[in-house]
Formats: C-alpha cells, structure tokens, sequence
C-alpha cells in the first residue's frame, strides 16, 4: 500500500493533482489508499470556477481513491479505469509510472 509522503523526503514521489467539479458543494475531500482514506482524507480547495483541487506527491504504483462531497462518497467523473470495492461500489483508479 503507498502512502502519501513528502517529495523532500523522496526521489521517487510524483506530484499528482487531482480536481472535482462541485461549484454548490461545501467541502470536497481526497481520500484514498495513501491517505488510509478518511483517516486522513486531505481537504481540497475551490478555485473560482467551482472546481476543488489538491495536489500530492505520490510513490510510483496503483493507488485506489474516491471524493468525499458533503459527506457524500463521490467518483472521480475524468477517471475511467476502476475497481470493485468490499463496499458494492467502485473505487477510481491512477496508476504511476
């Protein structure tokens, strides 16, 4: 399982950014694999556009993550590759070369 790490800390770590259009939503989340997914699901911010952004470094592998909208699990609408999860939904997929 990767975790999410510092690029200080890292040669290997690849900034990722990851965006979700919700321009009426409250609060958007990232949570994932490499967060340990809500323990430490990372806040995004809104730019004027509606569109929450956050960017991470992450280790080259598979990494499983999901949206958290309001409290809401969301997909990742621009990511088609994805993968049952234990819950009956779908987990989003980015791969990391």
């Amino acid at each position: 399982m990767a975790k999410r790490t510092n690029s200080k800390n890292s040669s290997d770590d690849r900034r990722q950014t990851f965006a979700f259009t919700a321009p009426d939503a409250l609060s958007v989340l990232l949570a994932g694999d490499f967060t340990q997914w809500q323990a430490q699901a990372i806040p995004m911010t809104k730019d004027t556009e509606g569109i929450w952004k956050t960017t991470v470094a992450l280790l080259p592998g598979t990494h499983h993550y999901r949206f958290i909208v309001d409290g809401e699990w969301r997909d990742d609408p621009e990511c088609t590759l994805r993968v049952a999860n234990p819950y009956g939904t779908q987990d989003t997929v980015r791969q990391i070369a």
